[in-house]
């Protein structure tokens, strides 16, 4: 481990082995007797002691002690509570266990969370506590388990987070490889930046020092990750905006939609934040339109993750167009009403009022659904938009979103000072140093200082990377296909060139909207979601896509190709069941059904991991038939579709079975696979 060499185990070591395990075997057998019985006799504990001090790992052991710790004080007499010296005695016993098993290993998670269990109690010596951990930060400075009970023992001595921070100074000045140690200077910097503390508010000039001080560590040895990963910190709060912000919507501000006549005139209205969020209610949300305030309106995130947070958040508006026969423009005005009540998942507020308006046109349909023929997603069907006023007007809403005004002038030409200075720096490193690290730390600084006048040079990094780093070859490919999109969606002079309509309109609303094509650039992952609420169509066939995750964002997607690509389960297209309004999707030539089990669904750590839940509709639409009972995942996301068209051909998990199963849940599919159903 860590590059130590294994040595081969010689008899005299098994056979030390063997009588180490017989040894452990009877001590746990006893132990665990006396645990089931609820015996807390000083005999039974010191049993209890001794297994520790072989096998400081053993958890039930340590919350043993607990409950024997508890039972004791619980039981003594009355001249026993009156003497302080007796509750000591026994506050000292366990930290005195604690002791000899972190002697035996003294990263043990069991023994570490005991001793601050203990010393919580009071009754102890912090004094003592520090010489403890001093002894053991010399034997491994770098051990974290000792670095936390520093931080639980520096706040029950109250110690401030400067003297603190100079502690660490100190030993990264010893060893600047010590990676415990900027984690914890990062961590008191933070608590420090929060409170404002006197030398820390405003940030600007102990963040100068700072990038200083870790460059003198990285300049040293460029292959050694400590300091890099401090200056990744750093980077971070240069960039980051210290609170939520709502960052996009549909529809956009200034902009006027046209909705057909009909009973119920309904559309979607989504807010896109920077970050995950929660609170969106009819009471931190205020809705008007024509003046008339609109109470009761439900908004839910789009996603499904356990804190009930989302980046998009979307609610169905409906106008109260009761005329059937004449046309009107309804004035729609949205606001934040109590901002504070908007938080991140960290619960930092979102302080700063937003609001923006758009008008709804509701007139007689110009393209009424009569019908519905087969979208085909080939290049002889499509034509670029060209000059089209309206479509062109769309996009250009988009990129007339007012700048936030919450930065002070002073802050921005500071962060874009020390980020130029930090890229001048590295380029210089590169020079003489090949360093992974090094070219990561480039690439996110020069897309922390102007995206658009670097992408070239980014997307140059992260291939090389790719070469020089295979282990990390997915991480690198999925952030090249994020400043791609970047790329593409960041301004009116690229965008456009993905944009193509149908050549020949068909009786479908689907053909008259934009189709965004960004087909075959070899794209592993997809972002940048807050540019492209607007589309109705896209083509992402022909790509390595392993994930569609954030797609569920855009709520007036009608026309998906997602053909060509690497999604290996339905699990991998969840994100479907969040749009309501597809009505064509090809998911043809991927890899679902390929593996056997779906590790992503217990391994992924993303906020739309573990969100398929079986659906108890499915026992009663199966209705015991055992053919349809391993496709409850594919229920769960297509069941609340209203599809009319699917392809979804060579894919491992399709066979008869599956087809037939896909036309009773579908009953408006009229399309499949290429083929018209009767």
């Amino acid at each position: 481990m860590h590059g130590r060499p294994r040595k081969s185990v010689t008899p005299v070591d098994e056979h030390a082995s063997a009588l180490k395990a017989a040894k452990i075997r009877s001590l746990q057998t006893e132990f665990l007797q006396n645990h089931h019985n609820n015996i807390y006799t000083k005999e039974a504990l010191e049993i209890n002691a001794k297994l520790l001090e072989i096998n400081p790992e053993f958890m039930t052991a340590w919350n043993y002690r607990k409950l024997a710790f508890e039972h004791n004080i619980s039981s003594q007499s009355e001249a026993e509570k009156a003497d302080s010296d007796h509750l000591k005695s026994i506050i000292d016993e366990e930290l005195r266990v604690v002791e000899n098993a972190l002697r035996k290993n003294f990263k043990s998670y069991g023994a570490w969370h005991h001793r601050v269990w203990v010393v919580s109690k009071g009754n102890s010596s912090t004094e003592r506590e520090l010489k403890l951990l001093n002894m053991f930060q010399k034997q491994d400075t770098r051990n974290f388990h000792a670095w936390n009970y520093r931080r639980f023992i520096a706040g029950l001595k109250n110690i401030s987070d400067e003297n603190e921070l100079q502690f660490t100074t100190d030993m990264i000045n010893d060893n600047f490889s010590n990676y415990s140690a900027w984690h914890n200077r990062s961590v008191l910097l933070t608590q420090l930046l929060e409170k404002k503390a006197e030398g820390f508010f405003p940030k600007e000039k102990f963040l100068t020092e700072e990038y200083e001080f870790v460059r003198n560590a990285v300049f040293t040895d460029p292959d050694d990750q400590s300091g890099w990963f401090y200056h990744l910190w750093l980077l971070d709060q240069t960039v980051k905006v210290d609170m939520p912000i709502m960052v996009s919507s549909w529809p956009p501000c200034g902009s006027e939609i046209n909705l057909p006549i009909a009973n119920k005139v309904t559309f979607p209205v989504v807010l896109y934040f920077n970050e995950f969020v929660k609170g969106i209610t009819s009471n931190t949300v205020l809705i008007q339109i024509n003046d008339d305030e609109f109470k009761d309106i439900a908004w839910s995130p789009l996603s499904m993750n356990k804190f009930g947070s989302g980046q998009a958040w979307v609610t169905h508006l409906t106008i109260p167009h009761e005329d059937l026969n004449s046309s009107k423009t309804y004035e729609v005005k949205i606001r934040s009403e109590d901002s504070r009540e908007i938080t991140s998942l960290s619960g930092v507020s979102c302080s700063r009022i937003w609001s923006f308006s758009f008008r709804v046109s509701v007139c007689h349909d110009v393209h009424p659904d009569e019908g519905f023929e087969r979208i085909m997603f080939k290049d002889e069907n499509f034509s670029t938009i060209g000059k089209s006023l309206n479509k062109v007007q769309l996009l250009k809403s988009y990129f007339e979103l007012t700048k936030s005004d919450d930065e002070q002038p002073a802050s921005s030409n500071w962060k874009s000072e020390i980020i130029a200075s930090e890229i001048a720096q590295y380029r210089e490193l590169l020079t003489w140093a090949d360093c992974k690290i090094g070219k990561r730390t480039l690439a996110r600084l020069l897309m922390a200082h102007d995206a658009m006048t670097h992408v070239d040079e980014v997307l140059q990094l992260y291939s090389e990377l790719m070469k020089l780093d295979p282990p990390h070859y997915q991480y690198y490919k999925d952030e090249h296909s994020l400043v791609l999109l970047k790329q593409v969606t960041s301004c009116m002079e690229s965008l456009p060139k993905y944009c193509w309509q149908y050549k020949k309109s068909t009786s479908s609303n689907i053909t008259e909207s934009i189709c965004l094509r960004l087909n075959s650039l070899s794209l592993s992952r997809i972002g940048r979601f807050e540019r492209l609420l607007w589309v109705q169509s896209i083509d992402l066939s022909n790509n390595q896509l392993h994930s569609i995750e954030g797609l569920e964002a855009l709520q007036l997607l009608t026309s998906l190709n997602l053909s060509h690509n690497k999604l290996s389960s339905f699990t991998a297209l969840d994100p479907l069941r969040f749009l309501k309004s597809l009505k064509v999707l090809n998911v043809s030539h991927n890899e679902i059904g390929s593996h056997s089990v779906d590790t992503r669904r217990y391994l992924c750590s993303s906020p739309m991991s573990h969100t398929v839940s079986y659906d108890p509709k499915f026992e009663e639409f199966a209705n015991g038939d055992a053919k349809l009972v391993n496709f409850w995942e594919a229920y769960s996301v297509f069941g609340g579709l209203d599809l009319v068209q699917l392809d979804i051909v060579g894919n491992d998990g399709v066979d008869e079975r599956f087809v037939s199963f896909l036309v009773k849940l579908l009953p408006g599919l009229k399309w499949l696979d290429g083929e018209e159903l009767h």
